[in-house]
């Protein structure tokens, strides 16, 4: 399951598993041709464990034990207001060279970082995406960005979603910027991601390079910062907030009930006739 290139579908199980404090279990038939990879048991307190293999047709039985009642075992479960802290603070400086770009069919606005450390500000629409940051060394033939976007996600546009990302671009071509990336050299002594959320369904992750999560590497803020903890990183892939603001979503939106709405009603109606016409006959 692929939300996004960016985002692999480790990385989506684990922040789901997290922002929504439940367990998730999450397999597929492994067929790399068709990225269909990421299996795993994903607790809100991190990954349990999980198998990534773009390289290989070979499977793997995954095993880990898991809190019956997850948001009870956690120590202090806190509530997170994701978009204090990005919007009581001043905007950073907005790069006149902004540009466009797109991950799947995702347009977002996109801005460099030319420096080793700074802090900068990418919006798009209501959204905007707060990053300070601070580099141990830039890689010369390595380009991160910080990416907003704020819409209807996919080919079918009916899920409304708020991205804020910094990434690794695959070249140093900004017009490759938003492509898979596998690996990474370039190492963060700090980071600081935050945006102006208009939902509180919010679904933080960081991945390292070689499609590797960093569970204890990285911590939420009560305000919604997005922060390293520990010193330095692991080589960065993305460092992301995904959010997801289902009363925008395209069926809410819409006049009057969605078609397939009505037909899986109907279809559903019809199978509740059936099932109590054989209980009577019975």
């Amino acid at each position: 399951m692929n939300v996004l290139p960016l985002l692999t579908a480790i990385e989506f199980h684990s922040a789901w598993a997290m922002g929504m404090g439940v367990n998730l279990l999450a397999a597929n038939t492994h067929h790399v041709s068709l990225n269909m990879t990421g299996s795993g048991i994903y607790a809100p307190n991190g990954p349990k464990v999980y198998h990534y293999d773009m390289k290989t047709e070979l499977g793997k039985l995954l095993l880990s034990e898991v809190d019956s009642h997850p948001l009870s075992s956690l120590a202090h479960p806190t509530a997170v207001n994701w978009s204090a802290y990005a919007t009581t603070i001043k905007p950073f400086p907005v790069q006149k060279n902004t540009f466009k770009g797109f991950i799947s069919r995702d347009e977002f606005n996109f801005t460099e970082l030319f420096e080793n450390a700074g802090n900068i500000t990418v919006c798009q629409k209501e959204l905007c995406c707060h990053l300070s940051y601070r580099m141990l060394q830039k890689e010369e033939n390595e380009v991160y960005v910080l990416g907003a976007f704020t819409g209807l996600h996919g080919r079918r546009r009916r899920e409304y979603w708020q991205v804020c990302t910094m990434l690794k671009c695959k070249t140093t071509n900004l017009t490759t910027c938003g492509r898979p990336v596998e690996t990474a050299s370039t190492r963060f002594e700090m980071f600081s991601l935050s945006g102006t959320f208009g939902t509180k369904y919010v679904f933080p992750e960081v991945l390292v390079t070689e499609i590797h999560l960093s569970p204890g590497k990285f911590e939420v803020l009560k305000d919604g910062r997005l922060v390293n903890k520990n010193g330095s990183s692991g080589p960065i892939l993305t460092v992301s907030l995904f959010g997801r603001w289902y009363t925008k979503d395209s069926f809410y939106n819409s006049s009057g009930t969605s078609n397939s709405a009505i037909t899986y009603l109907l279809i559903f109606i019809l199978l509740m006739i059936l099932a109590l016409q054989n209980i009577v006959m019975v």
